[in-house]
């Protein structure tokens, strides 16, 4: 596994590649994010993998300072799982100067959901991955990054952003990937004590009962659609969470369902802190 820190040694290193294969990541790495490395690398001719915690997604009351770093461990990890080159760039050199040209995603897409509770947060993304992007594929005919789906909304946001920049890099979904107990893996999940591990599970449980009564009120008025999502909201906070949203919306657009809206057409997604932690997960309907 080749590790490069620079823009130009990442594209020296892909000088001889025709279509890069890349998973950027925030490290901390866990089975979630090696499982992306795994479906990309027959995907193209160079499997790529950066490490970079974003300062431009983080609002400043959260964790950026303090988000785990596992240097070792990733290395280890991503060699194991065959990524030929792994861009590690430091904050210098992905940021040399201010950031002030900035990619601002489409408010209807981006400013509801996570983007109505972390103000600014797809901006920080978009502009990070649009950098990743031109730093990988730069001069390819084509490309192919994997995004996991538990960040559902981040996913079709970039999606609309390739597909509104025409740039030849096909955006490919990686499946959720879960504990024994159904929880989703994230990097988060760390920060969890062991009795709010236990507890952590309930966030896929309530999204999953949401997902049920969701379809058997496929034919209802959008009204007791709310009436589900506030109960369901009810129930976990019941239990000593505080959730800012589980709701059922169009996988198309994240826009609340129409009357008749029904399987194949749905998904529910859900955020909620519990003690300090928060975390998000969704399902298809």
């Amino acid at each position: 596994m080749h590790i490069v820190h620079t823009i130009p040694e990442l594209r020296a290193a892909l000088a001889s590649s025709r279509q890069p294969a890349f998973v950027p990541t925030m490290g901390n790495l866990h089975e979630g994010h090696i499982s992306l490395v795994r479906q990309a690398k027959p995907l193209g001719d160079a499997m790529v993998v950066s490490i970079f915690v974003n300062r431009l997604q983080f609002l400043p009351h959260e964790d950026f300072d303090s988000y785990p770093r596992t240097w070792e461990a990733d290395c280890a990890k991503l060699q194991a799982a065959g990524c030929d080159v792994l861009f590690a760039p430091r904050e210098a050199d992905l940021y040399p100067e201010p950031q002030t040209f900035k990619v601002q995603p489409d408010p209807q897409l981006a400013d509801i959901l996570e983007g109505q509770f972390r103000p600014g947060f797809f901006t920080g993304v978009c502009t990070v991955v649009m950098k990743l992007f031109s730093a990988v594929f730069a001069g390819k005919p084509q490309g192919v990054a994997v995004f996991g789906q538990k960040d559902y909304q981040q996913w079709l946001v970039l999606r609309r952003m390739v597909q509104q920049f025409a740039l030849p890099i096909e955006i490919v979904p990686g499946q959720t990937q879960r504990a024994a107990d159904a929880l989703a893996l994230s990097s988060r999940n760390g920060y969890l004590s062991e009795a709010e591990r236990a507890e952590a599970v309930q966030l896929s449980l309530a999204l999953r009962a949401l997902a049920h009564a969701a379809l058997a009120a496929a034919d209802t008025l959008p009204q007791q659609w709310q009436a589900l999502e506030a109960q369901a909201m009810q129930a976990l906070q019941a239990r000593g969470w505080q959730p800012d949203y589980l709701t059922v919306r169009r996988r198309s657009d994240l826009l609340p369902p129409q009357t008749g809206d029904g399987s194949g057409a749905l998904v529910v997604l859900g955020a909620a802190r519990l003690g300090s932690t928060r975390l998000i997960d969704n399902f298809e309907i």
